[in-house]
C-alpha cells in the first residue's frame, strides 16, 4: 500500500498541524482553554529544540502544505505557523 505522503517528515508535519489547527479552533465547550494553551506551548517547545536542518526541513514541508491548501482559513493558519511556533526569527 503506497502512502499519500512523500516522507515520514511530511506525514508527521501534517499530523502536528492538524492537531494544532484543531486545538487553535476549539471553543471552550470542546476543550479547556488552559489545556489548549499547554498543548500549543508544548508544540512550540519542541520546535524550539529542532536543529537548523530539521527546522529547514519542516519549513519546506509547511511551504508545500501552504501552497496546496485550498481553505483560506487553514492557509492563513499554515502561513502563520512558522512564526507562531518559533520556527523563524521575528527580528
Amino acid at each position: 500500500m503506497a502512502s499519500e505522503y512523500s516522507s515520514l517528515a511530511h506525514a508527521l508535519t501534517e499530523a502536528l498541524v492538524d492537531m494544532a489547527w484543531f486545538i487553535d479552533g476549539a471553543d471552550d465547550d470542546h476543550l479547556d482553554l488552559d489545556d489548549a494553551v499547554k498543548a500549543l506551548e508544548g508544540v512550540a517547545a519542541v520546535m524550539k529544540h529542532l536543529s537548523s536542518d530539521q527546522r529547514r526541513d519542516l519549513l519546506d514541508v509547511l511551504g508545500e502544505m501552504t501552497a496546496a491548501e485550498a481553505d483560506p482559513a487553514r492557509r492563513e493558519f499554515l502561513e502563520a505557523f512558522p512564526r507562531d511556533f518559533g520556527l523563524i526569527d521575528e527580528s
